[in-house]
């Protein structure tokens, strides 16, 4: 009985589509130091393509890429409420159903060199633009 429930869940977790397979590609693996000394650990599931194991200090979670309308990358464990939210220039955990952050600007070196470059070059502001289309 339990070797079919196991057998169940990995069928379940293995129907991820083209595009969210897309989305595990390009998440960042590895241990990622957060603010506050805190740290999280993406590992990928080398036995179901797609699935990560994410943790926390003494929390783990199962997630799976979400697609997203703004190219972000999102991994959720919604059983959990879990989710981790990965921009090009820094990373977050949140725990949805209590409302909170559990782990904010989580960067690896390719996100530090992102939010390094937007510092020195940062990108023309919403307000600029609109001024631009208006005057024009």
């Amino acid at each position: 009985m339990a070797n079919q429930m196991a057998s169940g869940i990995m069928a379940a977790e293995a129907a991820l589509t083209p595009a969210e397979l897309a989305i595990a590609e390009r998440v960042y693996q590895g241990k990622v130091s957060c603010e506050l000394g805190a740290f999280v650990t993406l590992t990928a599931d080398p036995k179901v393509p797609g699935y990560f194991d994410v943790q926390t200090r003494n929390v783990k979670y199962r997630m799976f890429p979400v697609e997203t309308s703004t190219g972000a990358i999102r991994l959720e464990d919604r059983q959990a409420g879990a989710v981790w939210l990965q921009l090009a220039n820094k990373s977050m955990l949140m725990n949805q159903k209590l409302g909170q952050r559990l782990a904010d600007a989580c960067v690896n070196s390719e996100q530090a060199l992102v939010a390094e470059m937007l510092i020195k070059n940062p990108p023309p502001s919403l307000l600029d633009v609109t001024v631009d289309i208006v005057t024009k």
